[in-house]
């Protein structure tokens, strides 16, 4: 990867076993004082990082890729990034927009405006973070449609607030103990090709069908005029980056418009080059009504958005809508020079040559194994579902060993699914192809140690 004069060596490099002391030490001390609820993936305390690499409080450099779940696409550290945030902060970190209003909250919903899908007249407003966006898009298609329902999909990920826990689908760790949850709240069906079953002569469910499905159970279990919207990442986060067959997106989009329904994407981990285009309706050519945005959006900075069509965005009386920090200024300069660098560095091509990277040789080491039921994903946001040999049972052991090694030999992985049994790979779009390579090389190791 070319354009950037990275400030760390992108290298892999471990000065003791993980975690090192000084980690073992932060632990004990964050045991005192932060809430047990709130919990790690990875038992090191970063002091820096920049481009591909995390480097611990012991000196270790590690492999990310993880991304911090999908935000740091241009880097954790981008230098351009870096340098718009410390001019916007030289001159002021806060007004609150809605008291004293300024640029650069307009500039991003310019920016929205002009790169999210469709050409229709848009509108934004700035949260601070995914949940209060998907919260937000709930109550503008509440407020313009004059009905109340909200449709939610299995497997679905949208959040850990009270309303965006609802339309969450799994249960440990996001919903356990933490209801009642918000009401008028319904669950469909996913289209999960690998875990389908077959029509009668043996032929794959088609995206059409299971939208008909999912669309059959809305019809009777609430009825199409009672339903506000639909919400649906167009591949799913948390839940195990399922990708629905093709099809399924546009049959519901459809459906929905035929209905007065307002559909909305959340795009959240999707968005900004992630999958190999600015966002992942853009795969099939969905155009949504409104649209949920965070995470790779302003580089790691808390920033969210909810971009849409602006008949329905400005249905909502003055005042209904925003925050004392959503669209905060620092935020906002940040995300304009993040979208500058994804636009500079073409990091939507950069996703799609990751995704043949990395794919080739996730295929060769599943050729090699029975423990890997399905390679799926676009662009930088792939996944590896993991499965009992001879069978498609989810196999979570296996993912808790493999993450487990990777991590002692200096690599950062994330899990996810809905079955816990789902290794997942986001790495941030400005890694270079020899640390990719090497990071999927302690990955092969650590699958075939399993064998």
């Amino acid at each position: 990867m070319t354009g950037i004069d990275h400030r760390l060596p992108q290298r892999r490099q471990l000065l003791t076993a993980l975690p090192g002391p000084a980690s073992q030490a932060l632990t004990e001390r964050r045991k005192r004082v932060v809430g047990a609820g709130v919990s790690s993936a990875v038992p090191v305390y970063v002091a820096d990082a920049d481009g591909g690499v995390v480097v611990d409080v012991d000196g270790n450099s590690l492999i990310d890729l993880g991304s911090g779940i999908a935000v740091t696409g241009v880097g954790a550290s981008n230098p351009a990034v870096v340098a718009a945030m410390q001019e916007q902060a030289a001159h002021f970190t806060h007004t609150c927009f809605m008291v004293t209003p300024y640029e650069g909250y307009v500039a991003v919903a310019e920016r929205l405006a002009a790169l999210t899908p469709g050409t229709h007249e848009k509108r934004t407003v700035l949260f601070n973070s995914g949940a209060e966006a998907v919260e937000n898009a709930v109550k503008i298609a509440r407020s313009a449609t004059g009905r109340t329902a909200i449709v939610a999909f299995d497997h679905a990920y949208h959040g850990r607030t009270n309303l965006t826990m609802a339309l969450t689908a799994k249960n440990l760790p996001y919903k356990n103990g933490f209801g009642p949850f918000a009401a008028d709240v319904y669950r469909a069906p996913m289209s999960y090709p690998f875990r389908e079953g077959l029509n009668h002569d043996g032929s794959p469910i088609t995206g059409e069908q299971a939208a008909r499905r999912a669309i059959s159970m809305i019809d009777k279990q609430v009825g199409a005029t009672n339903v506000a919207a639909i919400i649906l990442e167009p591949i799913q986060g948390e839940g195990g980056f399922i990708v629905p067959a093709e099809g399924f997106l546009p049959a519901l989009v459809g459906w929905a418009r035929d209905n007065g329904i307002v559909f909305i994407a959340d795009e959240v981990q999707t968005g900004f080059a992630r999958t190999g285009a600015w966002f992942a309706s853009d795969h099939e050519g969905v155009v949504p009504d409104l649209m949920t945005l965070a995470k790779g959006i302003a580089a790691g900075m808390p920033l969210a958005a909810v971009t849409g069509r602006a008949d329905l965005i400005d249905a909502v009386h003055a005042g209904g809508l925003g925050g004392t920090y959503g669209g905060n200024p620092v935020a906002c300069a940040a995300a304009l020079a993040a979208l500058d660098q994804m636009e500079r560095l073409d990091l939507c091509a950069r996703a799609r040559r990751i995704e043949d990277r990395a794919t080739a040789r996730l295929r060769a080491i599943a050729a090699d194994t029975d423990l890997i039921g399905e390679i799926r994903g676009r662009g930088a946001m792939l996944a590896v579902e993991f499965v009992r040999p001879g069978t498609r049972e989810p196999n979570p052991e296996a993912v808790a060993q493999i993450i487990a090694t990777a991590l002692a030999n200096g690599v950062i992985l994330l899990t996810c699914g809905t079955y816990g049994n789902v290794i997942r790979l986001l790495p941030p779009l400005v890694i270079s192809d020899e640390l990719l390579d090497d990071g999927l090389n302690v990955l092969e190791s650590a699958i075939r140690d399993l064998r």
